[in-house]
């Protein structure tokens, strides 16, 4: 299972960053926002805590300051260092905390072919457009949380609390229970596989 960890031990598509982090390599969406305010779709091919290569059709200027929104990660922001045909690489700002929560959430997304989600593999994840969203617990205490991962069977959430294994909740209509713990958050699984149209308010 993959983890960051020091230069030495990296292997396969992993890299080490000149900052010591590993980048592992994604195909995450999202939009980015130039310093003149002009904003283009782009797509995240790989990344550590410390820096991300974009493929976008941006032309940003070195050291510019570049804010994107990714899907699964949420709001970044960095310094471009370098440009090529098909992009461009910026260093991430970010405090120790949030170099902290992306190491935890790149750690997910690339194992999380390994962490034994309750979902049907006969059921496709679904790339949810709406990401932040709430859990109701059956006591009726409601928390905010992200979706990580979406399938007609269940769903991966980023949470701060760790409700017991069993526990009911509802995400959105859906009614299911707490399956799993990891590192960022829960895995739900619904108590019936559920259709597109009823996962319409998170697509």
């Amino acid at each position: 299972m993959y983890s960051f960890q020091s230069p030495q031990g990296a292997g396969g598509a992993l890299a080490a960053t000149a900052r010591g982090f590993q980048r592992v390599s994604v195909s995450l969406s999202g939009r980015l926002m130039l310093t003149n305010y002009e904003e283009y779709p782009c797509t995240a091919l790989e990344m550590s805590p410390g820096e991300v290569e974009f493929a976008c059709l941006a032309q940003p200027q070195i050291n510019e300051r570049v804010i994107a929104y990714m899907n699964n990660l949420g709001r970044l922001e960095g310094t471009v260092t370098e440009i090529s045909p098909s992009g461009f690489t910026m260093i991430l700002q970010a405090t120790e905390r949030k170099r902290e929560k992306l190491a935890a959430q790149l750690t997910w997304l690339a194992n999380k072919h390994e962490l034994g989600l309750p979902e049907d593999r006969r059921h496709d994840r679904l790339t949810p457009r709406k990401i932040s969203t709430e859990i109701v617990l059956e006591d009726g205490r409601r928390y905010a949380c992200r979706l990580m991962d979406l399938s007609l069977s269940g769903a991966a959430i980023d949470i701060d609390i760790r409700p017991p294994l069993g526990t009911i909740a509802r995400l959105g209509n859906m009614r299911g229970k707490i399956v799993r713990h990891f590192m960022e958050g829960v895995a739900l699984e619904f108590d019936t596989v559920q259709s597109r149209e009823t996962l319409k308010e998170f697509l």
